[in-house]
Protein backbone atom coordinates (compact mmCIF):
# COMPACT_ATOMS: atom_id res chain seq x y z
CA UNK A 1 0.00 0.00 0.00
CA UNK A 2 2.54 2.69 -1.28
CA UNK A 3 1.21 5.73 -0.27
CA UNK A 4 2.48 9.28 -0.64
CA UNK A 5 -0.84 11.60 -0.42
CA UNK A 6 0.19 15.10 -1.67
CA UNK A 7 0.68 17.13 1.51
CA UNK A 8 -0.45 20.51 0.18
CA UNK A 9 -3.75 18.93 -0.42
CA UNK A 10 -4.11 17.35 3.10
CA UNK A 11 -3.34 20.91 4.29
CA UNK A 12 -6.31 21.99 2.40
CA UNK A 13 -8.52 19.46 2.93
CA UNK A 14 -7.64 20.18 6.53
CA UNK A 15 -8.41 23.88 6.14
CA UNK A 16 -11.88 23.54 4.97
CA UNK A 17 -12.28 21.11 8.17
CA UNK A 18 -11.40 23.28 10.26
CA UNK A 19 -13.37 25.96 8.40
CA UNK A 20 -16.26 23.99 9.39
CA UNK A 21 -15.45 23.38 12.95
CA UNK A 22 -15.68 27.17 13.22
CA UNK A 23 -18.91 27.72 10.99
CA UNK A 24 -21.09 25.24 12.54
CA UNK A 25 -20.58 25.67 16.02
CA UNK A 26 -21.10 29.60 15.58
CA UNK A 27 -24.03 29.20 13.86
CA UNK A 28 -25.43 26.43 16.43
CA UNK A 29 -23.74 28.08 19.71
CA UNK A 30 -25.55 31.92 19.06
CA UNK A 31 -28.76 29.85 18.53
CA UNK A 32 -28.54 27.02 21.61
CA UNK A 33 -26.84 29.57 23.92
CA UNK A 34 -30.02 31.86 23.99
CA UNK A 35 -32.23 28.63 24.52
CA UNK A 36 -30.09 27.44 27.41
CA UNK A 37 -28.83 30.16 28.92
CA UNK A 38 -24.99 29.89 31.06
CA UNK A 39 -26.82 26.96 33.17
CA UNK A 40 -28.25 24.63 30.52
CA UNK A 41 -25.38 24.75 28.26
CA UNK A 42 -23.25 24.65 31.01
CA UNK A 43 -24.42 21.45 32.69
CA UNK A 44 -24.11 19.88 29.05
CA UNK A 45 -20.08 21.06 29.57
CA UNK A 46 -19.80 19.81 32.62
CA UNK A 47 -21.06 16.02 31.36
CA UNK A 48 -18.62 16.28 28.23
CA UNK A 49 -15.96 17.55 30.49
CA UNK A 50 -16.58 14.43 33.11
CA UNK A 51 -16.91 11.78 30.26
CA UNK A 52 -13.45 12.99 29.01
CA UNK A 53 -11.69 11.13 31.97
CA UNK A 54 -13.41 8.11 31.54
CA UNK A 55 -12.87 8.11 27.94
CA UNK A 56 -9.22 9.16 28.10
CA UNK A 57 -8.43 5.69 30.29
CA UNK A 58 -10.29 3.80 27.65
CA UNK A 59 -8.29 5.69 24.70
CA UNK A 60 -4.41 5.01 27.12
CA UNK A 61 -2.97 7.24 24.57
CA UNK A 62 -4.14 5.52 21.55
CA UNK A 63 -5.61 8.13 19.30
CA UNK A 64 -1.72 9.71 19.06
CA UNK A 65 0.03 6.40 19.26
CA UNK A 66 -1.58 4.67 17.04
CA UNK A 67 -1.28 7.39 14.64
CA UNK A 68 2.98 7.23 14.54
CA UNK A 69 2.63 2.69 14.60
CA UNK A 70 0.34 2.63 12.03
CA UNK A 71 1.66 5.33 9.61
CA UNK A 72 4.73 3.72 10.08
CA UNK A 73 3.37 0.48 8.69
CA UNK A 74 1.30 1.67 6.65
CA UNK A 75 2.60 0.27 2.83
CA UNK A 76 2.32 -3.28 4.29
CA UNK A 77 -1.42 -4.13 4.48
CA UNK A 78 -0.67 -7.07 6.37
CA UNK A 79 1.49 -5.49 9.02
CA UNK A 80 -0.82 -2.25 9.11
CA UNK A 81 -3.93 -4.61 9.58
CA UNK A 82 -2.39 -6.79 12.42
CA UNK A 83 -1.35 -2.93 14.27
CA UNK A 84 -5.15 -1.87 13.78
CA UNK A 85 -6.08 -5.04 15.03
CA UNK A 86 -4.00 -5.18 18.54
CA UNK A 87 -4.79 -1.55 19.18
CA UNK A 88 -8.60 -2.13 18.35
CA UNK A 89 -8.72 -5.20 20.68
CA UNK A 90 -6.86 -2.59 23.67
CA UNK A 91 -9.19 0.09 23.34
CA UNK A 92 -12.34 -2.00 23.68
CA UNK A 93 -11.53 -4.08 26.29
CA UNK A 94 -10.65 -0.60 28.44
CA UNK A 95 -13.45 0.54 27.35
CA UNK A 96 -15.51 -1.87 28.87
CA UNK A 97 -13.80 -1.30 31.93
CA UNK A 98 -14.23 2.42 31.54
CA UNK A 99 -18.13 1.95 31.66
CA UNK A 100 -17.42 0.05 35.04
CA UNK A 101 -15.96 2.95 36.39
CA UNK A 102 -18.22 5.62 35.18
CA UNK A 103 -21.58 3.39 36.72
CA UNK A 104 -20.00 2.96 39.97
CA UNK A 105 -19.01 7.30 39.65
CA UNK A 106 -22.87 7.78 38.86
CA UNK A 107 -23.48 5.68 41.95
CA UNK A 108 -21.76 7.23 44.37
CA UNK A 109 -21.63 10.92 43.22
CA UNK A 110 -24.70 13.18 44.23
CA UNK A 111 -24.26 15.44 41.32
CA UNK A 112 -23.75 12.88 38.90
CA UNK A 113 -26.84 10.84 39.78
CA UNK A 114 -28.61 14.11 39.18
CA UNK A 115 -28.18 14.31 35.53
CA UNK A 116 -27.37 10.60 35.31
CA UNK A 117 -28.98 10.72 32.06
CA UNK A 118 -26.93 13.36 30.88
CA UNK A 119 -24.22 11.71 31.27
CA UNK A 120 -25.00 8.32 30.18
CA UNK A 121 -26.13 9.65 26.41
CA UNK A 122 -22.90 11.27 26.57
CA UNK A 123 -20.76 8.39 27.64
CA UNK A 124 -21.85 6.56 24.02
CA UNK A 125 -18.72 8.56 22.56
CA UNK A 126 -16.48 6.13 24.67
CA UNK A 127 -17.51 2.74 22.32
CA UNK A 128 -18.13 4.50 19.44
CA UNK A 129 -14.38 6.31 20.03
CA UNK A 130 -13.16 3.02 20.16
CA UNK A 131 -14.70 1.22 16.81
CA UNK A 132 -13.93 4.43 14.54
CA UNK A 133 -10.40 3.70 15.09
CA UNK A 134 -9.05 8.04 13.80
CA UNK A 135 -6.18 7.42 14.14
CA UNK A 136 -5.59 4.80 11.66
CA UNK A 137 -7.39 7.47 9.12
CA UNK A 138 -5.28 10.11 10.14
CA UNK A 139 -2.12 7.54 9.86
CA UNK A 140 -2.91 6.94 6.43
CA UNK A 141 -3.73 10.53 5.76
CA UNK A 142 -7.60 10.10 3.95
CA UNK A 143 -8.06 13.74 5.21
CA UNK A 144 -10.64 13.88 2.00
CA UNK A 145 -12.89 11.65 3.56
CA UNK A 146 -12.07 13.10 6.79
CA UNK A 147 -13.43 16.53 5.75
CA UNK A 148 -16.46 15.38 3.83
CA UNK A 149 -17.43 13.07 6.58
CA UNK A 150 -16.98 15.58 9.42
CA UNK A 151 -18.67 18.61 7.26
CA UNK A 152 -21.66 16.34 6.81
CA UNK A 153 -22.12 15.30 10.27
CA UNK A 154 -21.94 18.90 11.95
CA UNK A 155 -24.22 19.85 9.06
CA UNK A 156 -27.19 16.96 9.92
CA UNK A 157 -26.36 17.99 14.40
CA UNK A 158 -27.06 21.84 13.55
CA UNK A 159 -29.96 21.03 11.69
CA UNK A 160 -30.98 18.85 14.35
CA UNK A 161 -30.38 21.66 16.81
CA UNK A 162 -32.83 24.25 15.25
CA UNK A 163 -35.09 21.62 14.90
CA UNK A 164 -35.09 20.07 18.29
CA UNK A 165 -34.13 22.70 20.82
CA UNK A 166 -36.73 24.49 21.60
CA UNK A 167 -36.71 25.72 25.76
CA UNK A 168 -34.38 25.74 28.55
CA UNK A 169 -35.12 22.02 29.93
CA UNK A 170 -33.86 20.73 26.46
CA UNK A 171 -30.16 20.86 27.41
CA UNK A 172 -30.04 17.04 27.42
CA UNK A 173 -31.56 16.61 24.14
CA UNK A 174 -28.56 18.81 22.99
CA UNK A 175 -26.19 16.89 24.58
CA UNK A 176 -27.78 13.98 22.77
CA UNK A 177 -26.90 15.82 19.67
CA UNK A 178 -23.44 17.06 20.76
CA UNK A 179 -22.61 13.21 21.07
CA UNK A 180 -24.61 11.96 18.36
CA UNK A 181 -22.45 13.95 15.68
CA UNK A 182 -18.83 12.58 17.20
CA UNK A 183 -20.50 9.04 17.06
CA UNK A 184 -21.64 9.55 13.89
CA UNK A 185 -18.28 10.08 12.26
CA UNK A 186 -16.84 6.66 13.98
CA UNK A 187 -19.99 4.88 12.30
CA UNK A 188 -18.82 6.09 8.79
CA UNK A 189 -15.40 5.13 9.77
CA UNK A 190 -16.04 1.51 10.81
CA UNK A 191 -18.60 1.15 7.93
CA UNK A 192 -15.34 1.81 5.75
CA UNK A 193 -12.25 0.12 7.12
CA UNK A 194 -12.03 -3.00 5.48
CA UNK A 195 -10.91 -0.61 2.37
CA UNK A 196 -8.19 -0.43 4.16
CA UNK A 197 -6.96 -2.79 6.97
CA UNK A 198 -8.70 -6.76 7.54
CA UNK A 199 -9.97 -6.72 10.79
CA UNK A 200 -11.55 -10.57 10.49
CA UNK A 201 -10.67 -13.19 12.98
CA UNK A 202 -8.09 -15.95 11.87
CA UNK A 203 -8.84 -19.17 11.40
CA UNK A 204 -6.74 -22.28 11.98
CA UNK A 205 -6.74 -22.64 7.96
CA UNK A 206 -6.19 -18.34 7.63
CA UNK A 207 -3.13 -18.98 10.40
CA UNK A 208 -1.26 -21.41 8.02
CA UNK A 209 -1.28 -18.94 5.24
CA UNK A 210 -1.01 -15.60 7.18
CA UNK A 211 1.02 -16.40 10.60
CA UNK A 212 2.27 -12.99 11.21
CA UNK A 213 -1.35 -11.10 10.68
CA UNK A 214 -2.75 -13.68 12.77
CA UNK A 215 -0.51 -14.18 15.87
CA UNK A 216 -0.92 -10.93 17.70
CA UNK A 217 1.12 -9.69 20.05
CA UNK A 218 -0.47 -7.25 22.43
CA UNK A 219 2.12 -6.62 25.01
CA UNK A 220 4.76 -4.78 22.18
CA UNK A 221 1.82 -1.65 22.15
CA UNK A 222 1.87 -1.74 26.30
CA UNK A 223 4.90 0.40 27.09
CA UNK A 224 4.53 3.08 24.63
CA UNK A 225 1.07 3.35 24.67
CA UNK A 226 1.43 3.94 28.74
CA UNK A 227 3.62 6.77 27.72
CA UNK A 228 1.28 8.32 25.50
CA UNK A 229 -1.39 7.76 27.94
CA UNK A 230 0.21 9.68 30.32
CA UNK A 231 0.78 12.65 28.39
CA UNK A 232 -3.18 12.23 27.71
CA UNK A 233 -3.73 11.93 31.12
CA UNK A 234 -1.84 15.54 31.35
CA UNK A 235 -3.29 17.22 28.97
CA UNK A 236 -6.77 16.36 29.29
CA UNK A 237 -6.35 16.96 33.15
CA UNK A 238 -5.48 20.45 32.61
CA UNK A 239 -7.74 21.43 29.62
CA UNK A 240 -10.66 19.64 30.97
CA UNK A 241 -10.00 20.08 34.55
CA UNK A 242 -10.90 23.81 34.96
CA UNK A 243 -14.46 22.94 33.51
CA UNK A 244 -14.61 20.24 36.32
CA UNK A 245 -13.36 21.86 39.19
CA UNK A 246 -15.69 25.26 38.25
CA UNK A 247 -18.45 22.88 38.25
CA UNK A 248 -18.13 21.11 41.51
CA UNK A 249 -16.51 24.70 43.17
CA UNK A 250 -18.97 27.37 41.64
CA UNK A 251 -21.77 27.10 40.01
CA UNK A 252 -23.46 25.62 36.40
CA UNK A 253 -23.88 29.84 35.66
CA UNK A 254 -19.66 29.85 35.88
CA UNK A 255 -19.17 26.61 33.84
CA UNK A 256 -21.18 28.13 31.06
CA UNK A 257 -19.80 31.68 30.60
CA UNK A 258 -16.23 29.75 30.96
CA UNK A 259 -17.28 27.34 28.00
CA UNK A 260 -18.40 30.53 25.94
CA UNK A 261 -14.97 31.78 26.10
CA UNK A 262 -12.93 28.09 25.67
CA UNK A 263 -14.74 27.83 22.70
CA UNK A 264 -13.75 30.83 21.20
CA UNK A 265 -10.20 29.28 22.18
CA UNK A 266 -10.97 26.14 20.51
CA UNK A 267 -11.67 27.12 17.78
CA UNK A 268 -8.66 29.24 17.13
CA UNK A 269 -6.50 26.56 18.32
CA UNK A 270 -7.95 23.96 15.80
CA UNK A 271 -7.67 26.96 13.20
CA UNK A 272 -3.70 27.57 14.15
CA UNK A 273 -2.73 23.76 14.44
CA UNK A 274 -4.64 22.44 11.72
CA UNK A 275 -0.98 22.19 9.54
CA UNK A 276 0.49 19.81 12.45
CA UNK A 277 -2.51 17.64 12.60
CA UNK A 278 -1.55 17.10 8.77
CA UNK A 279 2.66 16.85 9.29
CA UNK A 280 2.78 14.36 12.55
CA UNK A 281 2.33 11.47 9.88
CA UNK A 282 4.05 12.60 7.41
CA UNK A 283 6.91 13.57 9.70
CA UNK A 284 6.91 10.19 11.62
CA UNK A 285 7.19 8.25 7.70
CA UNK A 286 10.07 10.53 7.17
CA UNK A 287 11.94 9.43 10.61
CA UNK A 288 10.96 6.17 10.21
CA UNK A 289 13.01 6.24 6.59
CA UNK A 290 15.70 7.82 7.71
CA UNK A 291 14.89 11.25 5.87
CA UNK A 292 15.94 13.77 8.56
CA UNK A 293 16.45 16.46 5.90
CA UNK A 294 12.69 16.72 4.85
CA UNK A 295 11.44 16.29 8.41
CA UNK A 296 13.24 19.44 9.45
CA UNK A 297 12.57 21.27 6.57
CA UNK A 298 8.68 20.69 7.47
CA UNK A 299 9.40 21.25 10.79
CA UNK A 300 10.79 24.89 10.02
CA UNK A 301 7.93 25.48 8.16
CA UNK A 302 5.45 24.98 10.42
CA UNK A 303 7.10 26.77 13.28
CA UNK A 304 7.21 29.58 11.13
CA UNK A 305 3.37 29.17 9.85
CA UNK A 306 2.24 28.60 13.95
CA UNK A 307 3.74 32.15 14.84
CA UNK A 308 2.43 33.91 11.84
CA UNK A 309 -0.68 32.53 12.18
CA UNK A 310 -1.30 32.61 16.33
CA UNK A 311 0.14 35.98 17.00
CA UNK A 312 -2.13 37.89 15.65
CA UNK A 313 -5.28 36.06 16.25
CA UNK A 314 -4.64 36.48 19.45
CA UNK A 315 -4.18 39.90 19.56
CA UNK A 316 -7.25 40.91 17.45
CA UNK A 317 -9.97 38.60 20.30
CA UNK A 318 -8.47 40.16 22.55
CA UNK A 319 -9.48 43.81 21.19
CA UNK A 320 -12.56 42.43 20.39
CA UNK A 321 -13.94 39.59 23.01
CA UNK A 322 -16.85 42.00 24.25
CA UNK A 323 -18.13 41.91 20.68
CA UNK A 324 -17.26 38.19 19.84
CA UNK A 325 -18.89 36.83 23.09
CA UNK A 326 -22.18 39.28 22.37
CA UNK A 327 -22.27 38.31 19.18
CA UNK A 328 -21.77 34.76 19.60
CA UNK A 329 -23.85 34.06 23.10
CA UNK A 330 -25.71 37.12 24.02
CA UNK A 331 -25.24 39.53 26.93
CA UNK A 332 -26.50 36.66 28.98
CA UNK A 333 -22.68 35.75 28.56
CA UNK A 334 -20.86 38.83 29.84
CA UNK A 335 -19.03 36.91 32.55
CA UNK A 336 -17.53 35.46 29.74
CA UNK A 337 -15.94 38.18 28.29
CA UNK A 338 -12.62 38.41 30.96
CA UNK A 339 -11.72 34.85 30.84
CA UNK A 340 -11.91 35.02 27.13
CA UNK A 341 -9.07 37.87 27.08
CA UNK A 342 -7.27 36.15 29.31
CA UNK A 343 -7.17 32.97 27.43
CA UNK A 344 -5.96 34.57 24.41
CA UNK A 345 -2.42 34.73 25.09
CA UNK A 346 -2.75 30.63 25.28
CA UNK A 347 -2.81 30.64 21.63
CA UNK A 348 0.35 31.42 20.72
CA UNK A 349 2.05 29.30 23.19
CA UNK A 350 -0.56 25.92 21.76
CA UNK A 351 0.38 26.35 18.57
CA UNK A 352 4.13 26.36 18.86
CA UNK A 353 4.29 23.68 21.34
CA UNK A 354 1.88 21.67 18.89
CA UNK A 355 4.49 21.86 16.81
CA UNK A 356 7.42 21.02 18.91
CA UNK A 357 5.77 18.32 20.98
CA UNK A 358 3.62 16.65 18.43
CA UNK A 359 5.39 16.81 15.33
CA UNK A 360 8.64 16.95 16.14
CA UNK A 361 9.82 15.24 19.52
CA UNK A 362 7.15 12.48 19.35
CA UNK A 363 8.18 11.58 15.66
CA UNK A 364 11.41 11.46 16.79
CA UNK A 365 10.89 8.94 19.85
CA UNK A 366 10.88 11.83 22.30
CA UNK A 367 7.79 11.72 23.71
CA UNK A 368 8.46 11.11 27.26
CA UNK A 369 9.88 14.65 27.07
CA UNK A 370 6.54 15.73 26.18
CA UNK A 371 5.25 14.03 29.02
CA UNK A 372 7.14 15.84 31.17
CA UNK A 373 5.80 19.29 29.98
CA UNK A 374 2.49 18.13 30.27
CA UNK A 375 2.68 17.08 33.64
CA UNK A 376 4.51 20.43 34.37
CA UNK A 377 1.24 22.15 33.33
CA UNK A 378 -0.61 19.82 34.73
CA UNK A 379 0.81 20.83 38.41
CA UNK A 380 0.83 24.35 37.93
CA UNK A 381 -3.09 24.35 36.65
CA UNK A 382 -3.88 22.70 39.40
CA UNK A 383 -2.74 24.43 41.69
CA UNK A 384 -3.60 27.81 40.26
CA UNK A 385 -6.76 26.08 39.88
CA UNK A 386 -7.49 25.43 43.52
CA UNK A 387 -5.97 28.88 44.74
CA UNK A 388 -7.82 31.41 41.98
CA UNK A 389 -11.13 29.45 41.16
CA UNK A 390 -12.89 30.21 44.89
CA UNK A 391 -12.12 33.80 44.69
CA UNK A 392 -12.16 34.52 40.91
CA UNK A 393 -14.21 31.73 39.04
CA UNK A 394 -13.98 31.37 35.66
CA UNK A 395 -11.20 34.00 35.34
CA UNK A 396 -9.50 31.78 37.73
CA UNK A 397 -9.86 28.99 35.81
CA UNK A 398 -8.80 31.00 32.80
CA UNK A 399 -5.61 31.84 34.23
CA UNK A 400 -4.36 28.81 35.34
CA UNK A 401 -5.38 27.11 31.48
CA UNK A 402 -2.85 30.12 30.18
CA UNK A 403 -0.04 29.72 32.46
CA UNK A 404 -0.06 25.98 32.18
CA UNK A 405 -0.19 26.46 28.63
CA UNK A 406 3.20 28.81 28.59
CA UNK A 407 4.81 25.73 31.44
CA UNK A 408 4.38 23.22 28.68
CA UNK A 409 6.16 25.31 26.12
CA UNK A 410 8.90 26.29 28.19
CA UNK A 411 9.31 23.01 29.12
CA UNK A 412 9.88 21.58 25.57
CA UNK A 413 11.75 24.67 24.47
CA UNK A 414 14.39 24.07 27.43
CA UNK A 415 15.09 20.59 26.30
CA UNK A 416 15.82 21.72 22.44
CA UNK A 417 17.92 24.31 23.56
CA UNK A 418 20.08 26.18 21.02
CA UNK A 419 19.33 23.89 18.74
CA UNK A 420 15.99 25.48 18.73
CA UNK A 421 17.29 28.62 17.35
CA UNK A 422 18.14 26.54 14.05
CA UNK A 423 13.93 25.61 13.39
CA UNK A 424 13.29 28.81 14.00
CA UNK A 425 15.83 30.73 12.14
CA UNK A 426 12.99 31.20 9.11
CA UNK A 427 10.44 32.80 11.79
CA UNK A 428 10.22 36.64 11.57
CA UNK A 429 9.51 37.54 15.08
CA UNK A 430 10.50 41.27 14.23
CA UNK A 431 8.43 41.80 11.69
CA UNK A 432 5.45 39.91 12.79
CA UNK A 433 5.31 42.21 16.11
CA UNK A 434 5.53 45.04 13.99
CA UNK A 435 2.42 43.97 11.45
CA UNK A 436 0.67 43.18 14.94
CA UNK A 437 1.24 46.85 15.69
CA UNK A 438 0.15 48.33 12.65
CA UNK A 439 -2.86 46.13 13.11
CA UNK A 440 -3.84 47.05 16.50
CA UNK A 441 -3.71 50.98 15.59
CA UNK A 442 -5.03 50.57 12.14
CA UNK A 443 -8.49 48.55 13.74
CA UNK A 444 -8.08 49.94 16.82
CA UNK A 445 -10.33 53.30 17.05
CA UNK A 446 -13.48 51.32 15.32
CA UNK A 447 -14.35 49.41 18.92
CA UNK A 448 -15.12 53.05 20.12
CA UNK A 449 -18.05 53.46 17.54
CA UNK A 450 -21.46 52.51 18.54
CA UNK A 451 -21.69 49.65 16.16
CA UNK A 452 -23.25 46.64 15.87
CA UNK A 453 -21.16 43.62 17.60
CA UNK A 454 -21.21 41.87 14.22
CA UNK A 455 -20.23 44.84 12.07
CA UNK A 456 -17.30 46.04 14.29
CA UNK A 457 -15.74 42.64 14.15
CA UNK A 458 -16.46 42.33 10.23
CA UNK A 459 -15.02 45.89 9.81
CA UNK A 460 -12.42 45.27 12.83
CA UNK A 461 -11.17 42.27 11.32
CA UNK A 462 -10.74 43.69 7.89
CA UNK A 463 -8.93 46.59 8.82
CA UNK A 464 -6.75 44.23 11.30
CA UNK A 465 -5.31 41.22 9.10
CA UNK A 466 -5.53 43.57 6.10
CA UNK A 467 -2.71 45.96 7.26
CA UNK A 468 -0.99 43.07 9.20
CA UNK A 469 -0.91 41.51 6.01
CA UNK A 470 0.29 43.69 4.15
CA UNK A 471 2.96 44.50 6.41
CA UNK A 472 3.89 41.05 5.69
CA UNK A 473 4.17 41.83 1.97
CA UNK A 474 6.09 44.63 2.22
CA UNK A 475 8.67 43.22 4.45
CA UNK A 476 8.58 40.30 2.42
CA UNK A 477 8.35 38.04 5.61
CA UNK A 478 9.24 34.27 4.91
CA UNK A 479 6.07 32.39 4.87
CA UNK A 480 4.07 34.97 3.21
CA UNK A 481 6.25 34.93 0.55
CA UNK A 482 6.27 31.04 0.30
CA UNK A 483 2.80 31.03 0.50
CA UNK A 484 1.78 33.74 -1.94
CA UNK A 485 4.51 32.17 -4.17
CA UNK A 486 3.21 28.71 -3.81
CA UNK A 487 -0.53 30.08 -4.87
CA UNK A 488 0.95 32.27 -8.29
CA UNK A 489 2.89 29.17 -9.23
CA UNK A 490 -0.66 27.11 -8.75
CA UNK A 491 -2.83 29.93 -10.64
CA UNK A 492 -0.23 30.23 -13.30
CA UNK A 493 -0.51 26.94 -13.92
CA UNK A 494 -4.43 26.85 -14.42
CA UNK A 495 -4.14 29.31 -16.26
CA UNK A 496 -1.46 27.10 -18.38
CA UNK A 497 -3.72 24.52 -18.86
CA UNK A 498 -6.25 26.36 -19.87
Amino acid sequence: MKRQSNLKINYFMNCLLTLSSFLFPLISFRYVSRILLPEGTGKVSLAVAVISYFAMFAQLGIPTYGIRACAAVRDDRQKLSRTAKELLIWNLFLSMIAYAALFAAIAVIPKLREEKVLYLICSVSILMNALGMEWLYKALELYTFITVRSILTKALSVAAIFLLIHKQSDYVLYGAIFTGAGCTNYLFNLLRVHRYVDLHVCSDEDSEGDACNCRLDLRRHLRPMLVFFAMSCAVTIYTNLDMVMLGFMTSDWEVGNYHAAVMVKNILVAAVTSLAAVLLPRASYYVENGRMEEYRTISRKALNFAVLSSMPLSLFFVMSADKCISFLAGNAYNGAVVPLRILMPAIVFIAVSNITGIQMLVPLGKEKVVLVSELAGMAVDVTLNSLLIPEYGASGAAIGTMVAELVVLTVQCWHFGRDLSWYFYETSWGRILLGCGIGYIASIWIYSMSLGAFVTIIIGGCLFFGTFLAAMFITKENMTMYIYNVLMSRMCAMLRHR
